[in-house]
């Protein structure tokens, strides 16, 4: 049996902010994995120039980023089951959050060649 892309229902702001999540939880330069628990942590946010910013080899465009900053998406994500969070300070993705899939990953990551 097929898996349901986004069973939670995220809305597009949720969606797009929990994979941007998970792609910082993918790179070792913004994040760290606690080994008793399975989540990640997120240590950083990459810093936008222009319209976009890097994380690794994946470039993300700024306007899809604005729930990074957004109290509401956080505990939207938390009561979910997503994430584990003390807005704005910590942020942790849980492991249901990194194995998620709200369908929306290859329309926001793309492959930087520079």
């Amino acid at each position: 049996m097929k898996t349901k892309k986004n069973p939670l229902k995220l809305n597009p702001l949720q969606s797009k902010t929990l994979v941007l999540l998970q792609a910082l939880a993918n790179n070792s330069d913004y994040s760290e994995k606690d080994e008793q628990g399975g989540d990640i942590r997120i240590l950083s946010f990459p810093q936008a120039h222009g319209s976009h910013f890097h994380i690794g080899d994946l470039v993300l465009m700024a306007k899809d980023a604005s729930g990074l900053n957004n109290q509401s998406v956080w505990r939207a994500l938390e009561r979910k089951g997503l994430i584990n969070c003390e807005y704005p300070i910590r942020i942790s993705l849980t492991i249901n959050g990194q194995q998620y899939d709200s369908g929306v990953a290859d329309q926001i990551l793309h492959h930087s060649n520079h």
